[in-house]
């Protein structure tokens, strides 16, 4: 069967949505800059850019994750969201799958962020020599943030988006791209995928294990009924 694919409309709003939400302020040497006058917000590097991506493109793997920080903490929101995801198709319907690249997930996004460029709601600027760049910074302006929100307001469905990209940033915590990658890689999945294909769905092991995580806290529950 055939992967999922998205357009580049889709690509260029879930991008916008995803920097809106991600970015961080602006320092004072880049707002000085007349061409970044507008900026409002900043997400820095092209990799983190992508390894949050590869989550709101990936459910599965989002929800997967988010059972491991369950295990950890036992916050029972966790479980929540994970059961959410899990228990219906999202990680089947809203799945697009990345490639695995040299340096783990990674999708072409020129065409969505030229769409952004081109209206002129981001600004992408790259750091380096002329012989290397060193990172690309993408910077949201006004008119972008202004769009983020008109998005939401006359297309309701994209709210999906911004629910998912409120539990991508939760489980970074404000890690950067390099760390994410490095935790990206502990899937199995993720890591032995062949370079230059698709990389394989999670969605049948996190539904296991969420099975299991949920029987051992109804245990636990049952157990601390007996005690009160």
């Amino acid at each position: 069967m055939d992967e999922p694919v998205t357009s580049r409309e889709q690509d260029a709003v879930r991008i916008l949505l995803l920097i809106d939400g991600a970015c961080e302020p602006v320092n004072d040497v880049e707002r000085a800059d007349p061409r970044l006058a507008e900026a409002v917000g900043v997400l820095r590097t092209q990799v983190l850019l992508q390894k949050l991506d590869f989550w709101l493109r990936n459910p599965d793997y989002l929800a997967d994750e988010l059972l491991t920080e369950y295990e950890e903490n036992k916050d029972s929101s966790l479980l929540t969201h994970a059961a959410t995801i899990l228990d219906s198709e999202e990680p089947e319907v809203r799945r697009y799958p990345m490639l695995r690249h040299h340096f783990g997930a990674y999708e072409p996004l020129e065409d969505a962020l030229a769409v952004l460029r081109s209206a002129n709601l981001v600004v992408q600027r790259r750091r380096g020599t002329v012989n290397r760049v060193r990172q690309y910074d993408y910077f949201l302006l006004r008119a972008g943030r202004t769009v983020a929100r008109e998005v939401i307001r006359e297309a309701p469905a994209f709210q999906y988006y911004i629910d998912r990209i409120r539990l991508v940033l939760m489980l970074a915590g404000g890690l950067g791209g390099s760390q994410l990658k490095m935790r990206q890689y502990l899937q199995a999945e993720y890591a032995d995928a062949v370079r230059g294909e698709r990389i394989g769905s999670v969605a049948a092991r996190a539904r296991m294990r969420l099975e299991k995580l949920r029987e051992q806290a109804q245990v636990a529950e049952a157990r601390m009924s007996k005690h009160d």
